[in-house]
């Protein structure tokens, strides 16, 4: 490419040529084809010098210059010139120390090693450009639908022709008992493009809940146009999927435009996934109405939400429970990732049952810690005085409010309320100590006594193990584990914590332990 005898101005077509082959700019080509002139020329002239080659755009004409900094005492000959010998050279007075000047030097004579070094320069720099340009390319496709040739197979993964790039689906992002062959061609969603030393990687998906999203985006112009939004989508990719779906315009119906004329929209979808069924659901503000809409068919009762930790029950009837789980819990499983809350699915006489306990729970602890008869505890519960600690805060007129009870019964229950907790509190200061609770964590503000009994029973002592947990171990949580919801149980489950209360406990403790 690069022998003596190249006309200058074939060097030039040469480059355009390359650029225009590999899709990058001639600039690279230019600039790479300097860098393996240059590299020949310190190995002729010697690696100690400063030099800089120039290939001219206009006539392909190459300038090898020796460049030498002008200092006041030169240290290394190969780089650096005094003062006076440059004024001599350049024969220019204006030179000051710090200046640049530069010595034109012969033409390098490729031998046989320098002319495959160069080529190697040339092609090293190439593919880089040719990498970086297929990067920047699809980087912008990256959250798109892409169709390729399926080009090969390899353990399972698939291998897709994209025409300037491969892309990859791992075994784990392929619909289940997808029959797929080299040759076939395949759309999926590029959920990642990452840039890696050995070359970019492009991975695509057929089983991301985003597949499905982009698919409706493709054949439902109203969303397309942004009257129609997709608000959350859960899928079991080839078994069945839930999506939720608003209309920014009342007059349109979002779950007939998906739909399409006699399902021909929606139809259209379902092939592509191989045959999945599609739940298309109207998304709601009002919470109950979409769990209920997100579990039909089956028909619900009540809805009973708790807003702080992401979790719902669900009261239905007998007949109505195996409709609302699904087959192997795959109906409940797709509500609760599409409405991302944790649902839980009871029947009405389970809910009887777990409200009847809890009632004698509460009730049983105020007999054993007020020493008072059973009426008597009773009728607090039933008047929303359920624990000690909401007893120890009321007054006396608050508690003689309800009928057959004194003001004198009312101090006295105030009072042991407060005797119970000072002694609980001593009890628990002494365990602790046994368990050997650092002063560090026990002072960490919004912990409780009873948490921290908790956590030393788990081995949690010190601030900095309190620091380094996540709030799915404190108050429990769900994990995926090879396409299955995992219940992971929180430490700290029984203390009702939010996940926000969670997090400010642990970014707390992060920054005394991490300051």
């Amino acid at each position: 490419m690069l022998n003596r005898g190249l006309d200058k101005l074939e060097l030039l077509r040469i480059a355009e040529a390359v650029a225009n082959e590999k899709s990058i700019d001639k600039e690279i080509v230019l600039g790479s084809m300097e860098s393996a002139i240059q590299k020949a020329a310190l190995t002729k002239f010697g690696n100690d010098n400063n030099i800089e080659v120039k290939i001219d755009r206009e006539n392909g004409n190459i300038k090898i210059q020796k460049v030498l900094k002008v200092v006041d005492k030169v240290e290394d000959p190969g780089k650096e010139i005094d003062l006076k010998n440059a004024k001599s050279i350049e024969n220019n007075t204006d030179l000051k120390i710090g200046d640049e000047i530069f010595e034109e030097l012969p033409q390098v004579d490729f031998g046989r090693i320098a002319a495959q070094s160069a080529k190697q320069v040339i092609s090293f720099r190439v593919k880089e450009a040719e990498k970086n340009r297929q990067y920047e390319e699809f980087i912008d496709k990256q959250d798109q639908i892409l169709s390729g040739i399926i080009k090969r197979l390899e353990y399972g993964n698939v291998i897709v022709d994209l025409g300037r790039a491969e892309g990859v689906i791992k075994k784990d992002e392929l619909i289940p008992r997808e029959i797929l062959k080299t040759g076939d061609r395949v759309k999926a969603y590029c959920y990642e493009v990452r840039k890696e030393i050995k070359g970019h990687q492009i991975f695509l998906s057929r089983a991301h809940p985003q597949f499905l999203a982009k698919l409706f985006f493709q054949e439902v112009p109203e969303i397309y146009e942004g009257i129609i939004e997709i608000r959350s989508v859960a899928r079991d990719p080839g078994s069945r999927a839930k999506i939720c779906v608003n209309s920014k315009d009342n007059s349109i119906d979002p779950v007939g435009a998906c739909v399409g004329m006699r399902g021909s929209r929606v139809q259209t979808i379902v092939n592509e996934l191989q045959g999945e069924k599609i739940d298309i659901i109207k998304w709601t503000e009002d919470l109950p109405t979409l769990i209920s809409e997100s579990l039909s068919p089956a028909e619900i009762q009540k809805v009973l939400i708790d807003q702080d930790n992401k979790k719902i029950d669900v009261i239905l009837s007998e007949e109505n429970l195996s409709k609302a789980i699904g087959r192997r819990g795959q109906n409940v499983r797709l509500a609760s990732k599409l409405t991302n809350y944790e649902i839980d699915i009871l029947t009405d006489k389970e809910d009887s049952e777990r409200r009847q306990a809890e009632f004698k729970d509460k009730t049983e602890n105020l007999i054993k810690n007020l020493e008072v008869d059973e009426t008597l505890a009773q009728l607090l519960v039933s008047e929303g005085y359920q624990s000690i600690e909401e007893i120890s805060n009321l007054k006396p007129e608050d508690i003689s409010k309800i009928e057959a009870i004194d003001d004198e019964t009312a101090q006295e229950l105030i009072s042991r309320s407060k005797e119970t907790l000072i002694k609980e509190k001593e009890e628990i200061s002494q365990r602790l100590k046994e368990l050997g609770v650092e002063e560090s964590l026990i002072n960490l503000k919004g912990i409780t006594q009873g948490m921290l009994v908790i956590l030393g029973q788990k081995n949690i002592k010190k601030l900095k193990d309190f620091a380094e947990l996540s709030s799915d171990e404190l108050i429990g949580g769900f994990d995926e584990i090879k396409g299955k919801k995992i219940r992971i149980d929180g430490y700290l489950e029984e203390f009702s914590l939010s996940r926000d209360e969670a997090d400010q406990l642990i970014m707390s403790a992060r920054d005394i332990v991490f300051k």
